[in-house]
């Protein structure tokens, strides 16, 4: 192979062709397999952006737009020696469809030596994770990643000073994974955590360069606050489980409505006998009272069947999703509209009967040719809403209730 030649690559993938189409111009699909952040206008002419999480970045314009057949956009980059092009047809074969890949426009030269080599890994490795990304909805990148078993909690200066933590950024935790390094490290809920392997933690989007190089069995020196105290741990890194998803709608909104049914009965359980006036007793300022907790796990409800719903569109979807119903002045306009304990409980049953009814309903092909989309919508009904009461709120309603009856 010359210096200048082209890098061609190819992957025979079992998906429809159109569906392979979408997975290089649709921008969560992108980031799925891909890359890390992604923008994309899906047209003759339109942009593309692509950024990875250690800093590179490439953007270009879709020059050649026929859909299912070909695709050839720019990726001009600050990291290259000058611009290339990407050339990407696909062709229907029984069993799925090819799709080849030709990164054109290397020159000669050492810069573009190491250049060369690095597209050609990133590549190889990309298709092996496209094939993944069509075909199981997995992100090979996450299943290979090594795992904290943390779950995140929102952090900002108005909670760092609540908590008398000195660090204005960093991770904050709400609780840790069943059998997990962190767990076994004695990590607690509202750690924020400022530091792995030698690199700073400012937010969650830290822990990609945090943990690059790293496998599960590694030991990084974690850093992390507890109130004003400062320690350190070793962290033993696991893998990521990768669950079998339920095969239908009907059988997913199935177990939802089991864990939601666990989850309405310890609440009645908690509120019982609770006076109109104790449920609105708040245990310390800006702590939430028992109406504004029910509440909370109502809008919970909402924005998850609007999440979906933008999935069920093809939107781009926007997975920060669980610091929307966190907001006090939506909390307070719904309390204000249900204002009882046993309306805003009703409330929340109808809500959850919603979202069972929704996944229920979600189309065969959606779940057949958009993995990645129902895996990420499965999985949180699943794991994230499951473990919402059990893993972050029950302790905390507790605690207000039992200052509210005092």
């Amino acid at each position: 192979m010359s210096p200048s030649e082209p890098l061609t690559f190819q992957r025979l993938v079992n998906a429809p062709a159109a569906e392979a189409f979408r997975a290089f111009t649709h921008a969560t699909a992108l980031r799925d397999w891909l890359c890390n952040a992604a923008q994309t206008d899906p047209r003759p002419n339109g942009r593309v952006y692509l950024w990875w999480d250690d800093g590179y970045a490439a953007a270009g314009v879709y020059t050649k737009f026929e859909p299912g057949r070909r695709l050839i956009f720019g990726w001009s980059s600050p990291q290259e020696p000058g611009p290339l092009t990407v050339d990407v047809r696909f062709r229907e074969k029984k069993g799925g469809v090819e799709v080849s890949v030709t990164h054109a426009g290397l020159g000669s030269g050492g810069k573009w030596k190491v250049s060369r080599a690095s597209l050609q890994a990133a590549w190889e490795a990309g298709l092996e994770n496209l094939g993944s990304f069509l075909e199981t909805g997995v992100d090979l990148r996450v299943a290979r990643r090594p795992r904290l078993g943390i779950f995140i909690d929102e952090y900002s200066p108005v909670i760092a000073e609540r908590l008398g933590v000195p660090a204005k950024q960093g991770v904050r935790i709400s609780g840790t994974a069943d059998g997990s390094g962190a767990q076994a490290a004695s990590l607690q809920k509202d750690d924020v955590l400022i530091a792995l392997n030698g690199r700073k933690l400012t937010g969650p989007q830290s822990f990609g360069s945090a943990l690059q190089g790293l496998r599960a069995g590694d030991k990084p020196k974690l850093v992390f606050y507890r109130g004003a105290e400062k320690l350190s741990v070793p962290l033993e890194l696991s893998s990521f489980p990768i669950p079998e998803l339920p095969a239908t709608g009907v059988e997913l909104a199935g177990r939802v409505r089991q864990l939601q049914a666990e989850v309405d009965a310890a609440i009645a359980q908690a509120v019982d006998g609770l006076t109109e006036a104790q449920a609105e007793r708040r245990p310390a300022d800006k702590e939430w009272n028992a109406k504004q907790l029910i509440a909370h796990f109502i809008l919970s409800e909402r924005d998850y069947q609007a999440w979906v719903a933008d999935m069920l569109n093809d939107n781009v979807v926007n997975d920060f999703l669980e610091f929307r119903p966190n907001v006090d002045a939506r909390l307070d306009a719904l309390v204000a509209r249900l204002e009882t304990t046993a309306a805003l409980r009703l409330e929340l049953t109808r809500a959850e009967a919603e979202t069972a009814a929704l996944l229920a309903a979600l189309p065969a092909s959606f779940i057949q040719n958009r993995k990645h989309l129902y895996r990420r919508a499965a999985q949180w009904a699943l794991e994230v809403t499951a473990g919402h009461w059990h893993g972050e709120h029950a302790e905390q309603m507790q605690r207000t209730l039992a200052a509210a009856r005092a």
